[in-house]
């Protein structure tokens, strides 16, 4: 079975769950690592919840479910190790909402290319609109297209 089908058979077998319990998934990864194989399995929030985090206990209660579930599905084959986690406090911006929702935030950008000099951009989010990402960096307000950008993730402020 394909990556993205395992991913989508298991999201299907979580998602009910998680409606439930007022949580989303936030992504679904199966890949290799080192010699063995990992499900891991990112749970978050929806915007306006009266926590912004996902809490370890919710993270082991639906990881007992999805182990279960999987055991009773046997749709994966071979051997693999389950994780499911939140996707922490640096979380990397990947869906349209998310740029909505954390608009205001300190941001971190990588680029694929040289923007105003730089790979690396440290800023405000103002949002995204029209596959335009802006920042308010230190140096003023910065537009970088959507598509240039190789991650943006959360900045972790103490």
């Amino acid at each position: 079975m394909a990556k993205n089908d395992i991913s989508a058979k298991v999201n299907g077998l979580l998602q009910p769950y998680l409606a439930e319990r007022g949580l989303d998934i936030y992504r679904t990864e199966f890949k290799k690592e080192g010699p063995g194989r990992v499900l891991r399995v990112y749970l978050d929030k929806p915007a306006g919840s009266e926590s912004e985090y996902v809490s370890i206990e919710e993270c082991e209660e639906a990881n007992r479910f999805l182990s279960d579930a999987l055991d009773r599905e046997d749709f994966i084959d071979g051997s693999y190790s389950l994780e499911v986690c939140s996707p922490g406090l640096d979380r990397e911006l990947i869906k349209d909402e998310d740029y909505a929702r954390f608009a205001g935030r300190q941001v971190e950008v990588r680029t694929y290319e040289k923007i105003c000099g730089s790979r690396e951009h440290a800023g405000e989010l103002k949002g995204k609109k029209d596959g335009i990402v802006t920042v308010v960096t230190e140096d003023g307000e910065l537009e970088i297209p959507a598509d240039k950008i190789s991650k943006i993730n959360l900045a972790v402020v103490f």
